[in-house]
């Protein structure tokens, strides 16, 4: 295992004034653990998803001016990027860190997805934890608890997929800086693991409706 855990400083640096100032410290500080983050957890997610996947950390190359808010490490079943298929993460904000899986703007099955998540929306509902979070948008660090969404809002989530060209869903676990800190490298990664083999539900959605694009 490489991933030595977090600290204050991961959380700190989104604080720094500036775009060189923050990037600079975001390059020493915290890629490296993105880097060991994805050695550490590509067998994993293998063994997960049943798929060569590839990590993917998050470089802020098209950013000009405005610093980042947050960063993250990706996993998807494509070397060359995520965005365009449906994806694990895990994203370091100032106050949390969140364990993912989505699928954002670029991705071309959205709509068919959108329709398979209300077509299995009771086996979506009666799989995944209550304290897992939805989100419309993965440049939001907030999200709606999962036990509190009725079935309009995810007709709400699923509409935005069909009809928003912005249109994004994602669903994890949210872990509050204070408890990322304290938490062992290896109950981190378990952590993770746990939480992605929960989320598959969704990335067998998503992969079957990949298939009936290809189709």
């Amino acid at each position: 295992m490489k991933f030595t855990g977090f600290e204050p400083a991961d959380f700190e640096l989104f604080t720094i004034e500036g775009l060189e100032e923050r990037m600079a410290a975001l390059i020493k500080q915290l890629r490296p653990k993105f880097v060991n983050l994805g050695e550490d957890l590509l067998g994993p997610i293998r063994d997960i998803t049943g798929t060569d996947m590839f990590a993917h950390v998050a470089k802020h190359a098209r950013r000009k001016t405005n610093p980042p808010a947050d960063s993250w490490i990706a996993f998807a079943a494509n070397p060359r990027g995520y965005k365009m298929l449906p994806h694990f993460q895990i994203a370091v904000w100032p106050t949390h860190v969140l364990i993912q899986w989505g699928i954002i703007y670029e991705a071309p099955n959205k709509k068919v997805f959108a329709d398979s998540l209300i077509a299995h929306l009771d086996e979506v509902k009666r799989s995944l934890p209550d304290t897992f979070t939805w989100s419309k948008d993965h440049m939001k660090p907030e999200g709606e608890i999962h036990s509190r969404l009725s079935d309009d809002d995810f007709a709400d989530f699923a509409n935005r997929l069909r009809h928003n060209k912005n249109g994004e869903i994602m669903v994890g676990l949210s872990i509050a800086k204070q408890n990322a800190l304290a938490m062992p490298p290896h109950d981190f990664l378990a952590t993770v693991t746990d939480v992605w083999e929960k989320l598959m539900v969704l990335h067998r959605l998503a992969t079957d409706s990949n298939a009936l694009i290809r189709a």
